[in-house]
């Protein structure tokens, strides 16, 4: 038999893919690079395969990874100037210099050792390729495995953790996740299967990259963020998981009243730990200024912002856990349900709600996190900013793993998360919030969820394809919960151009579908009503009536007015009120332009693709569904995969963007897991040699 291009070795590399237990320990390390520009990377030992993991980032997104460890350093604006003073600000107000040092001293020999191996990947094409790299960006280097640290706390802790209570939410097109589990029971192949769909916007610290990773027992495949080694959702052979944002409150805002240079705090006046940190500042003509920025931290935390009598500060989980990655790294390599919950009981990673699945028929949610044990109050309390002078309110532990909510194989068969607290993981409902403190997490069920909820219902023998088919449902629950009230409101009370929108919704397919005409009207009708501010159902959700509240429409004049007011806006910007979702809502990326399906989870739609306004006439998808993969665990795991936007940042690379019309034709892609699979979809091999990748025949 005549061998395929990327020559016979990749027959012993990848042997170990197409098999359970022990993996053939590979001749060389290699990467190669598929038609999507995924690498599949054949290491001899973690180590090694780390070291392949950061040269293949920086082939992928140098210019792009080194930017963000500039920003996640708190050293950009010494790089490329005063527009990222601020940011730099918010690094050293958190501690994080100090912390990735402390992290560095206390974490597990084993992770440094991986950190250093990937730090020494990136560094080592940094210097293979330099012509490659921005001029601006070469200052960055070389990088220290420390700046994966540093990366890793900014990343969860100014836009996962404290995202609210910084104020920095608000820069996300739309935060959050879909996941779905179902067993064996509700499978119709009998095979455990498992959606793993994060909903993050499409660029800067929240691009994710795609790898295939294959060492000696482990044959991995997933994603993570730039930046981050290893994989932080994932499956192998045996298992899988994922993550969504869960409704937990791990950071806390406390007003400090100042006297005599420090802060009351019960009967006592506690100095602040101050301490001075210089930035630089990058000016026009290259010159360098400074700024002395003064930190004080108080027993609650670093102090935001001061006024003469007041101060705000911020209290953080996770500041004693060094090791997420290394937790994340034990997921990825368990082979078995009690390995992974082994893992999962390291209790580093200190937010995300874990999905999982197994080729057992194991299905299973944690709301995972480090929840801080407080002394009182509920979950509404816990949203303002707190007294910091009542020694009361200060927490200083977390609740172990046994107290977090949790299933496992519940009698429903099915588990889903779409950022819905944990009451609502199945129905009818496993998890009673009255077993667990009031703070643990909010109550209420929004339309997304229960559109997953609904559909996997409806199913009591769910195939691969139709679970592909959920996972791209673009139907909108809101509308199907409120155009009966909708049209009896207009009925009542509406002009005759509300009457005229209302014939075009009772029209429409109720989907944000390319050809679906009436999305627009009903978005922009929607969009109103939620800038309104006002509580515009009739009936508020019910935890007895999960999935069929809230309902109906509070005020029916205002309702059909709004429409009125819609269908003029669509009149003035477009001439008609039919216009199509595709021709409004766009995907684009470089190049490419296709009419992108989905839209905003507010809206009740499980296929999220949240856009940023354009023109005028159309807006263009930014963040929403990124990374999309759904696996069923048989005897052999079988996956399709998409990352919307590409598996490269890298400009003129054919990878950027290559992905969106797959994504614009609801489309998923086979992810290659064995020798077999990969066969003729290589594009280019590279093989280890010393400190670098060459391909092969290259010195």
């Amino acid at each position: 038999m005549r061998m395929t291009r990327y020559g016979w070795m990749l027959v012993v590399l990848l042997g170990l893919s197409a098999c359970s237990g022990p993996a053939v320990k590979p001749a060389t390390d290699r990467i190669d690079w598929d038609e999507w520009g995924v690498p599949h990377i054949s290491a001899a030992s973690a180590e090694r395969a780390f070291f392949a993991d950061g040269w293949a980032q920086m082939s992928a997104h140098a210019n792009t990874l080194l930017q963000l460890y500039g920003v996640s350093r708190g050293r950009a604006a010494e790089y490329w100037g005063a527009d990222y003073l601020e940011s730099d600000r918010l690094v050293h107000t958190l501690g994080h210099p100090r912390q990735a040092q402390r992290m560095w001293v206390e974490q597990d020999p084993e992770l440094k050792r991986l950190l250093a191996a990937f730090a020494a990947g990136i560094n080592a094409w940094a210097q293979a390729h330099p012509n490659d790299l921005n001029s601006d960006n070469q200052a960055v280097l070389p990088v220290r495995p420390q700046d994966v640290n540093f990366h890793s706390l900014f990343v969860v802790n100014t836009r996962f953790i404290a995202g609210r209570e910084l104020g920095l939410a608000r820069r996300w097109t739309e935060k959050g996740s879909n996941a779905i589990a179902i067993s064996p029971e509700r499978s119709a192949n009998g095979h455990a299967m498992l959606v793993q769909n994060p909903h993050l916007p499409w660029g800067g610290e929240f691009l994710w990259f795609e790898k295939h990773i294959m060492i000696p027992g482990h044959n991995l495949y997933g994603v993570n963020l730039v930046g981050l080694p290893g994989l932080a959702i994932g499956f192998n052979e045996a298992l899988g998981w994922t993550h969504t944002n869960n409704t937990i409150d791990n950071a806390d805002l406390y007003e400090l009243t100042l006297e005599d240079g420090g802060y009351r705090f019960g009967d006592e006046i506690l100095e602040f730990e101050q301490f001075t940190d210089v930035l630089k500042v990058r000016q026009d003509d290259g010159s360098m200024a400074e700024e002395a920025l003064t930190v004080r931290r108080s027993v609650h935390g670093p102090v935001l912002r001061s006024e003469k009598e007041q101060a705000l500060a911020l209290r953080l989980v996770g500041t004693d856990r060094y090791n997420s990655l290394l937790q994340w790294w034990r997921m990825a390599t368990a082979t078995d349900f009690d390995a992974f919950e082994g893992a999962l009981r390291m209790a580093q990673i200190p937010f995300w709600n874990v999905m999982y699945a197994d080729r057992e028929g194991n299905i299973y949610y944690l709301f995972n996190g480090l929840v801080p044990e407080r002394s009182k109050g509920g979950w509404n309390f816990w949203q303002q900013p707190l007294d910091g002078s009542d020694p009361e309110l200060l927490w200083t532990r977390v609740h172990p793993f046994e107290d977090l909510p949790h299933l496992l194989n519940p009698a429903t068969g099915w588990l889903q998360n779409a950022n819905d607290p944990p009451w609502t993981s199945t129905i009818p409902p496993k998890l009673d919030p009255g077993d667990y403190p009031a703070y643990m997490a909010p109550r209420g069920m929004e339309f997304r969820p229960q559109r997953a909820a609904q559909m996997i219902l409806a199913d009591d023998s769910i195939s691969f394809d139709e679970l592909v088919s959920i996972k791209h449902d673009t139907r909108m629950a809101l509308a199907d919960r409120l155009l009966d009230d909708l049209a009896a409101a207009v009925d009542a009370h509406g002009d005759e151009l509300a009457r005229d929108a209302m014939r075009v919704l009772e029209a429409w397919d109720r989907r944000a579908s390319d050809g679906s005409r009436g999305a627009v009207l009903f978005l922009q009708w929607a969009l109103g009503a939620l800038r309104s501010g006002q509580d515009w159902f009739a009936v508020s959700w019910d935890d007895q009536q999960p999935m069929s509240t809230p309902d109906g429409i509070a005020d029916p004049p205002a309702a059909a007015e709004r429409l009125s007011a819609a269908a003029q806006i669509l009149l003035d910007r477009f001439g008609r009120l039919d216009i199509s979702w595709g021709e409004f809502n766009r995907a684009r990326i470089g190049g490419h332009d296709y009419p992108a399906n989905g839209a905003i989870g507010q809206l009740g739609v499980f296929r999220v693709a949240a856009a940023q306004p354009g023109d005028g006439t159309t807006q263009t998808v930014a963040g929403g569904d990124s990374w999309v993969a759904v696996v069923e665990f048989g005897k052999q795991v079988r996956a399709r995969v998409l990352l919307s936007y590409g598996n490269s940042s890298r400009a003129g690379s054919p990878h950027h963007g290559d992905q969106l019309k797959l994504f614009s034709e609801q489309e998923l892609r086979d992810a290659w897991l064995s020798e077999a699979q990969l066969r003729g979809h290589v594009e280019r091999s590279e093989v280890r040699s010393g400190e670098q990748f060459l391909e092969p025949g290259a010195h």
